[in-house]
C-alpha cells in the first residue's frame, strides 16, 4: 500500500478544486496533447474516445475533480478505481507508462493554471498523482497475475483466428474467435469485454473494446458488433475481415459482470447493441439451469436492427425461470406484434416497476448514453439502491451520471 498523503498535500490539492471546476477539461485536454507526443504512449489508448466528442478528456476531468474532492478518503472512489484498473489491463498499460502520464498531467496543470500553479501546488499534485498511481499499479498487478496463472489465461496480446462471421441484423454482426495456438482460453465473467489491437492497412494501430456475447467456455469467444457510421474499426470488421483472419486480443476484463453466486432475481435491460454483455449473462444462466428468475428486456428501433431476437426467445422458451420482452420504438409494417416484438415505444421505469420485481431484483443495464442515463437515474429515483443497479457504458463511463 502507498504511504498516506500528508495533511499539507491534502489541503493544497483541495485548494485547487475551484480551478478544477472551471478549467478541469482544459487541463485534461492539454494533458493528452502532451502525452500523445509520444507515439508509443498514444498507441496504447483507444483514440475513438479522443475525437470530436472529447469523451475521454471529459471523463478524466470529472475523475480528477472527484479525486481532489475525496482525496482525504479515496475509498469513496473504489468503484471508479476498479473500472480504471480494468480498462488499463485491457490496454496493457504497465508501470513504466505511469511516469509519462504524471509528467503530462503536471505540465498541463502548469500550462493551464499559470501562476496559480505554484511550485508548492505542483509538488502536492505530484505526490497525489503517485499515491493514486501506486494504488492502480497494485491492483493492475493483481489482475495481470490472475490472467497469467488462470487456466487458459495470458497477458499481453494473444493471436486469435476469426472462425465464423454471422450477420445478426442489417447493422450488427457476430464474430467467433478461437486462439491461433489451439490452446484453451480464459473463462470470462459474463458481462466482461475483450480489448483488440487492430492493425489496419493505411491506419495507425486502433484499440477497441467489445463485450463478449457468449457464455464462458474453454474454446471460443464471440463478440457482436454494430457498424457505426464513420466507424473505422467497425466498418473494417464488417466489410474487410473474413474467416481465417488473425486478431490481437487481450484477456477478458471489466468490472460489469454477473456473479457466480447470484441469488436475487435478475433483470437484464438493453438498448440496441447494448444487449451483447447481457446475452452472455442470459446464456450463462441457461447453461447453469439457474433457478434465478430472469427477465430479459430489450429495446430496438425496429426489426431491421434487432439482433439475436430468435436466439434469446429460444433460450427463454427452454427455461421456465426466464421471460423476455422486446420493445420496438417505431415498428415497420412487416414487424408483427407478438412475434417480433411485444411493446411499442421505449422501455420506461414505470413499465419496469409494473412488470419486474423491483423490490428485490438486480438490474443490469447496457445501451446508448441517453437510454442508460434515463434508466439509471430513474431506477434510483424509484428507490432501487445503487448496489442493485449495475451498468455498462460503451465509452468512458465517468461522464454518464454527470448528465
Amino acid at each position: 500500500m502507498p504511504r498516506e498523503l500528508s495533511q499539507q498535500t491534502i489541503a493544497l490539492v483541495k485548494a485547487t478544486i475551484p480551478a478544477l471546476e472551471q478549467k478541469g477539461l482544459d487541463i485534461t485536454t492539454r494533458m493528452y496533447e502532451r502525452l500523445f507526443t509520444h507515439a508509443s504512449i498514444r498507441d496504447l489508448f483507444n483514440q475513438s474516445h479522443h475525437g470530436g466528442s472529447g469523451s475521454q478528456p471529459k471523463a478524466l476531468a470529472a475523475a480528477v475533480l472527484a479525486y481532489a474532492r475525496h482525496i482525504e478518503n479515496p475509498g469513496v472512489l473504489a468503484s471508479a478505481i476498479e473500472r480504471i484498473a480494468q480498462k488499463h489491463v485491457g490496454l496493457n498499460i504497465l508501470p513504466e507508462h505511469y511516469p509519462f502520464v504524471g509528467e503530462a498531467l503536471l505540465g498541463a496543470i502548469g500550462d493551464v493554471l499559470g501562476d496559480v500553479a505554484s511550485e508548492e501546488i505542483l509538488k502536492a499534485w505530484g505526490e497525489a498523482y503517485w499515491f493514486l498511481a501506486e494504488v492502480l499499479m497494485g491492483r493492475e498487478g493483481e489482475l495481470y497475475h490472475q490472467h497469467a496463472t488462470a487456466p487458459g489465461g495470458w497477458t499481453g496480446w494473444r493471436s486469435f483466428v476469426l472462425q465464423k462471421k454471422q450477420k445478426e441484423s442489417e447493422c450488427i454482426t457476430s464474430f467467433v474467435l478461437r486462439p491461433e495456438d489451439g490452446g484453451t482460453i480464459l473463462r470470462h465473467r459474463p458481462g466482461q469485454y475483450l480489448t483488440f489491437w487492430f492493425e489496419m492497412p493505411g491506419h495507425a494501430p486502433l484499440k477497441r473494446n467489445y463485450s463478449i456475447s457468449c457464455a464462458p467456455n474453454d474454446a471460443t469467444y464471440r463478440i457482436t458488433v454494430k457498424r457505426e457510421r464513420g466507424g473505422k474499426a467497425s466498418s473494417w470488421l464488417h466489410d474487410q475481415l473474413e474467416a481465417g483472419a488473425l486478431l490481437k486480443v487481450a484477456a477478458p476484463a471489466g468490472e460489469f459482470f454477473l456473479e457466480e453466486t447470484q441469488q436475487r432475481p435478475v433483470v437484464l435491460v438493453s438498448g440496441g447493441v447494448g444487449l451483447t454483455p447481457l446475452v452472455s449473462m442470459l446464456e450463462t444462466l441457461a447453461d447453469r439451469s439457474s433457478p434465478v428468475l430472469t427477465h430479459f428486456v430489450h429495446g430496438a428501433r425496429d426489426g431491421s436492427v434487432h439482433a439475436m431476437g430468435s436466439h434469446i426467445r429460444e433460450l427463454a422458451a427452454r427455461h421456465p425461470t426466464m421471460t423476455t420482452t422486446t420493445f420496438y420504438e417505431t415498428p415497420r409494417a412487416v414487424d408483427v406484434a407478438g412475434r417480433d416484438f411485444d411493446q411499442t415505444g421505449l422501455i420506461s421505469v414505470d413499465w419496469l416497476r409494473a412488470n419486474t420485481p423491483m423490490a428485490e431484483a438486480d438490474y443490469f443495464l447496457c445501451g446508448p448514453k441517453p437510454f442508460l442515463s434515463a434508466l439509471v437515474h430513474g431506477l434510483a429515483a424509484a428507490g432501487v439502491p445503487s448496489s442493485r443497479i449495475h451498468y455498462e457504458f460503451f465509452g468512458p463511463a465517468d461522464e454518464l451520471l454527470e448528465s
